[in-house]
């Protein structure tokens, strides 16, 4: 039960789904311009692999391999010596990275301790990264919602996309997901364990590459409350009223920690990465490690 006071009504009509999907919709626009803001003080030039392949740049000199294409020998330099050697350049492939929001009722919380609701730090995350992929070359998506494209405007198409769309409350399917592409996944995962652990199964299974950004409003984590205090679970309405909140903070702490350790084990069980980010906290300390997970070397196949 995530530590929200009169967070939400039990269950939304279509009436308030729509509602929630105009209100998110009119804050597009103001996300993309704080994501375009973010993206530039992250920007260096991300799509350099250094990979031997195809690509512009130089990246080293190899000696030659029996049986290779003589055209990549580069003769000046086997000049200087008794060797053959071929000038390799650095891989710069396109690639597929689809991205996600959660956009369950928890997501909308939003304490006095924190910068913004958690939905809104997520999109601007989602979009920031878009944003430096997009400037990179990359063929983005947004998962279970538009095919991935090659644009320089992918930021703004997505957001687009996005603001004419009902709100994104489940992993979607893995239908588009292939061999070697990247999912990046935001959301304070408080769903369920068993149903997550599927989910994610079945994206590793399909061969793609992972990355898990769990949203956190502080006082999530902390419990600050004392007295009495009516708490309501956002996602099912379900009420709880404490007497004497201070007297759960110690359980609640610990359950709330196991709940971060279980997503950071289950990320870490399929070969994915974890980032844990709290929303009074700059954006741009989850985008530059998530910036560092995406552009690693090596890629493990998933078991």
């Amino acid at each position: 039960m995530s530590p929200s006071i009169g967070a939400a009504a039990p269950r939304e009509t279509s009436r308030e789904t729509m509602a929630r999907a105009r209100a998110r919709a009119s804050l597009i626009p103001d996300l993309l311009v704080e994501a375009h803001r973010v993206a530039n003080n992250v920007f260096a030039g991300w799509h350099g692999r250094r990979k031997r392949g195809v690509g512009e740049n130089f990246w080293q000199f190899r000696h030659y391999v029996t049986g290779e294409n003589m055209a990549t020998i580069d003769w000046r330099r086997s000049a200087r010596d008794d060797s053959l050697y071929v000038r390799d350049r650095e891989w710069q492939a396109t690639h597929m990275v689809w991205l996600w929001v959660d956009e369950s009722p928890s997501m909308l919380f939003k304490s006095t301790e924190a910068m913004v609701a958690k939905q809104s730090r997520a999109l601007v995350l989602a979009f920031a990264l878009a944003e430096l992929l997009a400037r990179s070359g990359e063929r983005l998506g947004w998962l279970g919602l538009t095919r991935p494209v090659l644009s320089r405007r992918a930021a703004h198409n997505l957001g687009q996309a996005l603001a004419f769309a009902p709100p994104q409350t489940e992993l979607p399917g893995a239908d588009g997901i292939r061999n070697f592409c990247d999912i990046v996944l935001f959301s304070d995962f408080l769903s369920d364990r068993d149903q997550l652990a599927e989910k994610l199964q079945t994206y590793a299974r399909r061969g793609a590459r992972g990355h898990l950004v769990q949203i956190v409003d502080p006082v999530e984590e902390v419990f600050p409350y004392a007295g009495r205090v009516e708490f309501t679970d956002p996602e099912t309405g379900a009420k709880l009223t404490a007497g004497s909140a201070q007297g759960l903070r110690d359980d609640y702490a610990r359950l709330f920690a196991a709940h971060i350790e279980t997503v950071r084990a289950l990320a870490r069980s399929i070969g994915w990465t974890h980032t844990l980010h709290h929303t009074n906290r700059p954006a741009l300390n989850a985008l530059i490690a998530l910036h560092a997970h995406l552009g690693q070397d090596a890629w493990r196949p998933q078991s």
